[in-house]
């Protein structure tokens, strides 16, 4: 069974788990795996369209959001009322 380290995955998510909990969250982590694992490869990266059940997008409207304060409360790091994120790309 693959090895799965809970920790860092929650440190990368930026998540708090708690250490009596590590151990349950490996085994579901690991079920969630075998379960994609056991998933059937596709033959095509084309899927084919049903005609009958074509797809209707939906206008754009303009609806009410949250605030900036409100979403910035949120961020652990901001700048110019912006979230400061980690670097992706080199340079």
């Amino acid at each position: 069974m693959l090895e799965i380290d809970i920790k860092h995955v929650a440190k990368l998510a930026r998540l708090r788990i708690e250490d009596e909990k590590v151990e349950m969250f490996q085994r579901q982590m690991g079920d969630i795996i075998a379960m994609v694992e056991r998933l059937p490869e596709m033959e095509s990266r084309v899927l084919p369209v049903d005609r009958a059940n074509h797809m209707e997008l939906r206008k754009d409207e303009i609806k009410p959001s949250l605030r900036r304060d409100v979403i910035l409360a949120n961020a652990p790091e901001t700048a110019a009322g912006c979230v400061v994120v980690p670097k992706t790309t080199e340079s």
